[in-house]
């Protein structure tokens, strides 16, 4: 599932695309939200795909060979094993991956350098040679390969990165997300999952499906008075000269603390000053703690946020 460290990025994404082009069409920029986050839930199966296509490379390599006019006794007795890999042959039958890739109409067929750097990348590492060389051939060991390649090899692929970046805006800065999502979803199988095990939802739950829109809608909603606020809270800068990008983070971060009282104020902390470290300026962790820090004390003294887990703290010393 999309987790909210992803939902987050897309919201400041979609938050910042609103503020550019100031048209005020707050329901266009939902709109836009949904697609951005049911791409990247696409961009999950599309990269499961991944394996599929470099073992039919394999394949065709192998034929390729038996055809040659001298043939060696190697082209003609290859090694099977990850041809054979009883992963993949599982991915193969899936029924999730194959009915969304069919209806999304995704396919590496446009970039075969890419599916031949992958294949050389991952039959060049030692672990690759380690797994064919083995005498034995088990289940285990063909997941722990398929987990090897979207780990190391997948992971590390800059030409990948370069590819999504070409094929869709919204794949540019959650790609390495959704890799982890692959992985997670490859050390989940076992050898009795049939055609109709399923993937992951693109949504963990109902909360996070409402989570984003509800997120976007209160930043934008309240954006001149979070902004008023942030003001007030910097008191030795001049907002006009803070960076734009670490106002929008500062104006989400105090939408989510003021509208999510069951997201604890830790965790919010966590995740927006992990995004300013990511998407803003080198100092701007700093100053995005430091700032949030100070406007949660004013809405605590304006009793404007209560956290469930507060509540519940209270609740227990009072019985």
């Amino acid at each position: 599932m999309i987790s909210r460290r992803i939902l987050r990025i897309k919201v400041l994404q979609t938050i910042y695309s609103y503020y550019q082009n100031d048209d005020g069409d707050i329901a266009k920029y939902e709109k836009e939200l949904d697609f951005s986050i049911s791409r990247s839930y696409s961009l999950y199966f599309f990269l499961m795909q991944l394996a599929l296509d470099v073992c039919d490379y394999a394949q065709n390599r192998i034929e390729s060979n038996r055809q040659k006019h001298l043939a060696t006794q190697s082209d003609l007795n290859p090694n099977l094993k990850f041809v054979n890999n009883k992963l993949i042959a599982q991915l193969r039958e899936n029924k999730d991956l194959q009915t969304h890739i069919a209806s999304s109409k995704l396919s590496w067929n446009k970039h075969p350098e890419l599916i031949k750097r992958l294949f050389k990348d991952l039959t060049e590492s030692e672990e690759y040679a380690a797994y064919m060389e083995s005498d034995t051939s088990t289940y285990e060991s063909d997941k722990k390969i398929i987990i090897f390649f979207f780990s190391q090899i997948v992971c590390e692929c800059d030409l990948l990165y370069q590819t999504l970046e070409e094929m869709s805006i919204y794949w540019t800065d959650t790609a390495e997300f959704i890799i982890g999502m692959v992985i997670r979803t490859i050390e989940r199988y076992r050898i009795g999952y049939g055609s109709d095990y399923a993937l992951m939802t693109m949504y963990k739950n109902e909360e996070d499906s409402k989570f984003a829109r509800k997120l976007l809608d209160s930043a934008v909603a309240s954006g001149d008075e979070y902004r008023k606020l942030i003001n007030e809270c910097t008191t030795n800068w001049d907002i006009e000269r803070i960076a734009f990008f670490d106002i929008l983070i500062l104006q989400t971060a105090v939408a989510e603390i003021e509208q999510f009282p069951e997201i604890p104020l830790k965790v919010t902390f966590n995740e927006y000053i992990e995004l300013a470290k990511n998407y803003s300026t080198s100092r701007s962790c700093t100053f995005i703690n430091g700032v949030l820090d100070k406007i949660t004390q004013v809405l605590r003294q304006q009793k404007r946020i209560m956290k469930v887990a507060e509540t519940n703290s209270q609740l227990k010393i009072e019985n």
